[in-house]
Order: C-alpha cells, then structure tokens, then sequence
C-alpha cells in the first residue's frame, strides 16, 4: 500500500537529543514523575545466541540483525546502535561490509529498539556488560575469527569504557564512529544546571522536540533521516532520566581515552552537529601513542555511515580492518592530523 501522506520533515537525531537538553529547566512543578530505569537482573544465568537473539547472563534477550558474507567467516563485527536508535541503524552499510566478506552483528540495546525496559536508562554498566558478554557469544560462534567491535555515537562510547575494563575482549579491535564524548565539561553552565534540575525534579518528562530553527540535522542523507523517523524502533520521546543517562556515559567515554590502548579507528565528520568538535578534539588529544588511528572527513555529518557520501568511510574501515598498519585509501588521516591541529 502506498501512502499519501505527505514526508514529514527530516527529523532530529535520536543519536543524542542534544537540543532536548536546552529544556531542562521547564516543568520542575511537575514533581509527580519518578525516576526509572530498565531493569537488569543478577548476572548469574547462561548465555546464549539463538534464534535471533542474543541471551545475556541476566536473562535479558537482545534481538539482531545479521548480515553475513557468502563465504567463510574470517571476521565478525559486534554493530552498536546510538541513543534512541536501533538494530535498524547499520542497515546501509552492513551490507557492503557483507559483500567484503565481514559477518555483522547488530543487536537492540538493552532499553533501545524492542529490547527490555525500551525508553529506560539501564544503566552505563549493564550496556557495558552487555557488550562484553555478546562479544564472547561471537567469538564463541566463529572461533578464529578477528573480533571487531563498532559503535556509532552512543555505541561508541560503550565500546570505548568497556575497552578500557578488565571485561575488554583480548584481540579485539574496535571502529568508533562518531563516539558519544560530549561530557559535562564542554557543556555550559545552563545546559548542566538545566539537565540535572530536570532529571532531578521531572525526570520522567519527555524531551519535546525542538522546533525549526533549533533543529539540527545528523545526516546529509534526507531518506536515512526520513526513515529513522518512521522507524517504529527508533525512540521519538526521550526521558530526561535517560539524556542524564547518557551524558554520565558520554563522561565515562571522554575519560577512557587516556586508557584506550587497543587497535582503534576513530571516526569524526566535519559537519557533526551532535558532538561538539572541541570534545572529540580533547579526546582524540588524550589517546596515547599506539595502535589507535583518527580519520576526519570534512564533508561528513554525525551518521557518517548514513551519509551520502557513506562509501568513503565505509572503505576506510573496510581497509583498515584487512590491514591495520597501512594508509587509509581516503586520506582521512592527514585531514585529521589537520583538524586536530586547527590547520584545516
């Protein structure tokens, strides 16, 4: 059946909801709403990948998406979505990943997708927890294959706490685009007063969505952005519970990466209107010397993997992934050598 609706208009990120944090101060008489958060049960319990989910030790089950290639798996790829996004969200480059012979993986969040406790916090741990014990689940399934872990915005700030945990997979490399690191010093005073009055006093209050000239937009990509929107998986109404949430692992991310010492290629577009440049600036400045590599594309947006121009980045990490130590094909290295250096 086709639809004669008219297209609604390109709808803001869930990636952050950084806009909705600039209504933190408003309805603090609406007292009445309490606090909540997904629930995560004693992790006692065995885990399992079946039957399009992923079983993890508390009894939670994860649903995904899989995207495999024709041949032999030599590769797998654990996929994770950003805030208020799902499973969904690596449907355009995971195929191409497929064809390059990479297995992917993209699962539904704990409290995101169809995932239990949708539209709740679980909690920075359990994401963290979750990850780990998926990663193991792969490994378990492909037994010799190279494990890569890849998060965009909010999967990428999970990745890189659990990177620098005891709970990190040993050998495992990690692709981090566009990582969620806009923690509460590069936020100004009202943001921060505003956020912690809201998700003190109202925090069940969902975020409204921001009108017009306050809108910002994820991605060049019109029909991406059009499709997220209609996506009954992706979160439309945000608990500031959940944006206070999510900054507190935007805070952890932005202090693992002084301690992120595994392989990494971390990915950053020039028009990102989500995370603000002098944060991901700060955090790529913290990395240590080491296995970890910075790609800056200036014409890309915070879903660079969404974008129009997506095939650029997408073969850097194709590259990269086959071969760590070389060039990546784009030159996304200079042009981050540039930006971080405030030349470009």
């Amino acid at each position: 059946m086709v639809s004669t609706s008219p297209a609604p208009a390109p709808p803001t990120s869930p990636a952050l909801g950084r806009r909705a944090l600039l209504l933190g101060g408003v309805a603090l008489g609406l007292a009445g709403c309490v606090s909540a958060m997904a629930p995560v049960g004693p992790r006692a319990g065995p885990t399992a990948l079946a039957d399009g989910f992923f079983t993890v030790s508390d009894g939670a089950r994860l649903p995904y998406r899989a995207w495999l290639p024709d041949g032999p798996v030599r590769t797998v790829v654990l996929a994770l979505h950003g805030f208020n996004d799902s499973r969904d969200a690596w449907a355009l480059p995971a195929p191409v990943f497929a064809a390059a012979g990479l297995a992917v993986y993209a699962p539904d969040q704990r409290g995101f997708g169809i995932a239990p406790g949708r539209g709740l916090w679980p909690g920075s741990a359990a994401l963290v927890d979750d990850a780990a014990e998926m990663a193991r689940l792969l490994r378990r399934r492909h037994p010799g294959a190279k494990l890569v872990l890849m998060g965009e915005s909010m999967g990428g700030a999970v990745l890189m706490r659990l990177a620098t945990t005891a709970r990190a997979p040993a050998g495992a490399a990690y692709v981090l685009v566009a990582p969620a690191v806009w923690g509460r010093a590069w936020m100004n005073l009202f943001l921060r007063v505003g956020l912690w009055a809201a998700a003190t006093f109202v925090p069940g209050l969902t975020a409204a969505r921001p009108p017009p000239p306050l809108r910002i937009l994820a991605s060049d990509n019109r029909e991406a952005l059009i499709a997220l929107g209609r996506n009954p998986l992706t979160i439309k109404d945000t608990r500031f519970d959940t944006i206070r949430g999510l900054v507190d692992l935007m805070d952890l991310a932005q202090a693992a990466a002084p301690r992120f010492t595994a392989p990494g290629l971390f990915m950053y577009g020039g028009h990102d209107q989500l995370i603000p440049p002098d944060a991901t600036r700060a955090m790529w400045r913290h990395l240590p010397p080491g296995p970890a590599r910075r790609a800056f594309y200036p014409a890309g947006y915070h879903m660079l993997l969404r974008d129009l121009e997506r095939a650029v980045p997408i073969g850097d990490i194709i590259a990269w992934i086959a071969n760590p130590a070389a060039p990546l094909p784009s030159g996304a290295e200079a042009a981050a050598a540039a930006w971080l250096h405030g030349t470009a």
